[in-house]
Formats: structure tokens, C-alpha cells, sequence
């Protein structure tokens, strides 16, 4: 017995069955991604979302950033102008201590200057005192002398009269003695 067997039959799928089984697959297809579909969107409307906050926070950085280093040079602006400032501060208190030195300085030599003009003025009284006190002997001396000289004036005429008389009353003398 041979039997031929038969060839099986084709499995064909009628063409409405693979229309709506195609329609059906789709649909399930759709149906299953739309899930994943509305989480990308929410997933891509978060991204968006983060990238926004992302940007916001990096412009705040950045703006942080130049605000920080703006900081920071007024900082070492204000460092340095502090630095100048205390320098400042300093030379003149350096300045003042050495004009207070030189005030002082000063007042010691005015006390030594007053009190050498004092004995100065009190030496120089004396020595006009003592010069004022020589004119007036020399102008007593001189009116001593003056009257002295007036007296002796007066002597000499005097006694250059009495001289006179004498010679005459000699003569007259020797007159009388020649007549006797």
C-alpha cells in the first residue's frame, strides 16, 4: 500500500480575516503604545520642564557667578584702598608724632630762649642801670667840676685882684717909703 499521502492545505488566512486581524494588531498596537505615548509627552513636557529649571538655574549661576567675581574685585578694591588708607592712617600718625616731637622740641627751646632773653633783659637792665648811673656821676662830676672850674675861675680872678692890690698897694708902699 502506497498511499500518496495528500499535500496539506495551504494556511491561508481569508484576506477580511487578515484585514481585521491587521486592524485588530493596530489597534492593540496603538492601544499599548498610547501609554508609553502620554509618558513620553509627560516625559517630554518634564524635560522640557527640567531643561527650563536647568537654563534658570544655570543664567542664576551665571549670574551668581559674575556677581561673586563683581564681589570679588570690590573686595580687592576695598582690600586695597583699605591698605592705602591704614598707610595713610599711619603716615600720619607718624607724621604727628614727629611734629609733636618737633612741637615739643620747640617748646623746650622757646623755655631755653625765654629764659635766655630773660637773663638777657635783666643782664642788659643792670648794665643800663649801671650805664645810667655812671652818666648821671659823670654829669654830677661834670656840674662839680663845671662849678669847681667857676669857683676856680672866680679864685683866680679873685686872687688875681688881690694881686693887683697887692702890686698896688706895694707900689703905693714903696711910693710912701721913696717920700719918707
Amino acid at each position: 500500500m502506497t498511499t500518496a499521502m495528500a499535500a496539506p492545505p495551504k494556511a491561508e488566512m481569508p484576506p477580511a480575516l487578515l484585514a481585521e486581524l491587521s486592524a485588530w494588531a493596530q489597534q492593540y498596537a496603538h492601544d499599548a503604545g498610547a501609554g508609553l505615548r502620554d509618558a513620553l509627552a509627560t516625559a517630554d513636557s518634564e524635560k522640557l520642564a527640567l531643561q527650563a529649571d536647568l537654563d534658570e538655574a544655570q543664567a542664576a549661576r551665571d549670574h551668581a557667578q559674575s556677581m561673586a567675581e563683581e564681589r570679588d574685585e570690590e573686595i580687592q578694591r576695598l582690600t586695597a584702598e583699605l591698605r592705602n588708607a591704614r598707610q595713610i592712617a599711619t603716615d600720619a600718625l607718624v607724621g604727628k608724632a614727629k611734629d609733636q616731637l618737633a612741637i615739643d622740641g620747640k617748646d623746650a627751646q622757646l623755655v631755653d630762649l625765654r629764659q635766655q632773653l630773660e637773663r638777657n633783659v635783666t643782664a642788659t637792665a643792670a648794665e643800663s642801670d649801671a650805664r645810667l648811673q655812671a652818666q648821671m656821676d659823670l654829669i654830677g662830676a661834670t656840674t662839680e667840676r663845671d662849678n669847681l672850674m667857676g669857683e676856680l675861675k672866680d679864685l683866680q680872678a679873685k686872687l688875681d685882684t688881690s694881686r693887683s692890690e697887692r702890686s698896688a698897694l706895694r707900689a703905693e708902699l714903696e711910693a710912701l717909703r721913696s717920700r719918707k
